[in-house]
C-alpha cells in the first residue's frame, strides 16, 4: 500500500504542530515539514517515491546550516583565520553536534522510520537524527526562503557559539557547561544516572544533570559517558536564558 506527503501531513497533523512550537516556526506548507521527516527506510517500505524521502532536504538543509554558522563565526571571531574558521564550523555542524540539537527539541520523536530501522532504536541515531535536522533546516528555506531560515537556525545556534574556541572545537558539552556554569555561579553541575534498561549487550543508560538542586536537562546513550553529553547538550540550549535563586552568590 502506498501513501504520499500530503496524506502524512494530514494524519500527523498535531505532531506537526507541536514541533513547529519547538521550532520558533509556523511552516506555510506544511508538506515541506512532513518531508523533512521522511527517512529513506519509511519511503521504501510504503511506496514513496525516492525524491519524497528527506535525503534531497538534508543537502539542501547542510548548505543552510554552513551559511548561518559560517557567517556567525566569521562576524564573532574577527582576527581568527579562514583554517579555524573551518574547523570550528565542522565542529558545530558535525554529526554528534547536530544530533544534540535534535535531540534538544525532541526531533526522533517525529521521524518516520522503515520497521526495522525503529525497532534498532534508530530514532536516536545520531546520523538519522542530524540528517533529519538539516533536511527541517532545508524545508524551512524552501518554505520561507532565506528570509525565514538564516534569523531561524541562527537563533538555533546562538547559545553553542558563545563558549571559547577550544570548546567549540572539542564538541565537549559537558566541559562547556561546567565552564559556563563556574563562570556564571562558582560552581559545577552534578550528573545522576536516572535509569538504565535493555539486556547487558544493548544497555541504554538515562542521566539528569542538576546544577543548585535543579534539573536542568536529561540524556540517554548506550554508555554513562554520551548519556551524560547528550544531558549536558541539552542543557546548553536554554542556559543563559535560565535564572537561578541567589545567583553569584
Amino acid at each position: 500500500m502506498t501513501t504520499t506527503i500530503e496524506v502524512l501531513a494530514e494524519e500527523n497533523a498535531a505532531g506537526l504542530a507541536r514541533l513547529e512550537e519547538r521550532l520558533g516556526y509556523r511552516f506555510v506548507d506544511r508538506r515541506y515539514l512532513q518531508q523533512a521527516l521522511v527517512h529513506s527506510s519509511y519511503a521504501a517500505e510504503n511506496g514513496l517515491p525516492v525524491v519524497r524521502n528527506n535525503e534531497r532536504l538534508e543537502f539542501l538543509g547542510d548548505a543552510v546550516l554552513d551559511l548561518v554558522v559560517g557567517h556567525a563565526l566569521f562576524a564573532r571571531f574577527a582576527e581568527v583565520r579562514e583554517g579555524e574558521l573551518s574547523r570550528l564550523r565542522a565542529a558545530l555542524v558535525n554529526t554528534n553536534h547536530l544530533a544534540a540539537m535534535a535531540r534538544a527539541i525532541g526531533l526522533g520523536n517525529h521521524i518516520l522510520l522503515g520497521r526495522g530501522e525503529d525497532a534498532s532504536c534508530g530514532r536516536d541515531k545520531p546520523s538519522i537524527l542530524a540528517c533529519a535536522y538539516e533536511a527541517v533546516a532545508g524545508a524551512i528555506f524552501l518554505d520561507g526562503g532565506a528570509g525565514a531560515a538564516l534569523p531561524l537556525m541562527a537563533g538555533h545556534f546562538a547559545p553553542h557559539l558563545r563558549g571559547d574556541r577550544q570548546a567549540m572545537l572539542g564538541g565537549d558539552a559537558k566541559s562547556l557547561l561546567q565552564e559556563k556554569s563556574q563562570e556564571r555561579l562558582g560552581e559545577a553541575p552534578v550528573y545522576h544516572l536516572v535509569g538504565e534498561e535493555g539486556p547487558d549487550h544493548a544497555k541504554r543508560f538515562t542521566v539528569a544533570v542538576r546544577l543548585r538542586g535543579r534539573e536542568l536537562a536529561s540524556g540517554s546513550g548506550t554508555s554513562k559517558k554520551e548519556a551524560e553529553q547528550q544531558a549536558a547538550a541539552t542543557a546548553l540550549c536554554d542556559f543563559d536564558a535560565l535564572s537561578f535563586d541567589g545567583q553569584g552568590e
